[in-house]
């Protein structure tokens, strides 16, 4: 008898680059962004707008920004979700575990594709956005939903949302805990979310309320008082109105309100990316101490062994 593994875990991230450059960037946003779950314009009016201008605008300016945090292996989201598929391996032996990425490489579904034709039988889709939004894990199970129609004999099962998971808070409490140990604690923690649109929230998308149900439950696993700690939202695009409170402000209103020393966590990613690396550990640290304040950014959990096994459990309970 065969002892190869039957089940597979496929933990599946946003995507990136291939490169750091305005063509490899261009790609990417074209995915990306035609994407209807990202921007709800009719395609009609969104495509001539996005290719006529937006992608020659932004791609020159987010390839610079993607070459100041770009590691020696590759893009940081590619490298540590690579990494984290390895550690998560070694948490489930007898599952074959793989990586992929909704927009970019590897594909999701040529990964489906991949796994069938490899003999798996059941797997397992992880989506590394812990906060279910319509804008992100709905388009990871709107990928699935259509391929798993037409690969009736496989079976497929997609975790949801894990936003208040007990395993995963305590992984993230713990990583926050341990970097206070090493480096004291600042006077305000601040939980910064991505945003989306509060047009979506409106209209029925449950993210704020996830991201809520995340800060709530790490700040009571760090014992925090209500004052301890705030959450708002970053990475807004375009001229409508998003979820607030806006990160970036909020820092400076409390660096002016007289905070020496603020820390920054972003519970909202899986795997440190742009979003946390350049735009939070870069930007909002050097816009904090223009307004005479300390800010110090808290990493992801990437590859932490903490952060594989949690995902393992919530995998095998799928």
């Amino acid at each position: 008898m065969s002892d190869a593994p039957t089940t597979a875990l496929l933990a599946v991230n946003l995507g990136t680059p291939e490169t750091p450059t305005a063509p490899a960037v261009r790609r990417y946003l074209a995915e990306f962004l035609g994407d209807p779950r990202v921007v709800s314009i009719p395609p009609l009016l969104w495509k001539p707008l996005l290719h006529g201008l937006i992608l020659p605008l932004r791609g020159g300016r987010s390839a610079h920004k993607y070459a100041q945090v770009w590691l020696p292996e590759g893009s940081p989201l590619a490298v540590y979700t690579r990494r984290l598929a390895e550690a998560m391996q070694r948490e489930l032996p007898h599952w074959r575990v793989r990586d992929a990425m909704r927009y970019g490489q590897p594909a999701l579904r040529p990964a489906l594709d991949a796994l069938a034709g490899e003999g798996i039988g059941r797997i397992v889709v992880l989506p590394l956005y812990p906060q279910y939004s319509t804008t992100t894990t709905a388009s990871v199970e709107d990928v699935v939903r259509d391929w798993q129609a037409r690969h009736p004999q496989v079976e497929v099962r997609t975790v949801h949302d894990y936003a208040d998971d007990p395993r995963w808070v305590a992984a993230v409490a713990d990583s926050i805990r341990g970097y206070w140990q090493r480096n004291g604690r600042g006077d305000r923690l601040l939980f910064s979310f991505h945003g989306i649109p509060q047009r979506l929230a409106d209209a029925g998308d449950p993210y704020p309320q996830r991201c809520e149900a995340s800060a709530r439950a790490i700040a009571a696993a760090l014992e925090l008082g209500e004052g301890d700690w705030q959450l708002a939202y970053q990475s807004r695009f375009g001229r409508e109105r998003w979820l607030q409170p806006y990160a970036e402000p909020t820092l400076w209103a409390l660096a002016e309100g007289g905070a020496k020393t603020l820390d920054v966590a972003c519970p909202g990613f899986a795997t440190d990316c742009l979003e946390t690396l350049e735009e939070v550990a870069l930007g909002f640290t050097a816009s904090v101490a223009r307004h005479g304040a300390t800010m110090r950014y808290i990493p992801c959990l990437n590859d932490a062994p903490e952060h594989a096994r949690a995902l393992a459990a919530l995998a095998r309970d799928a």
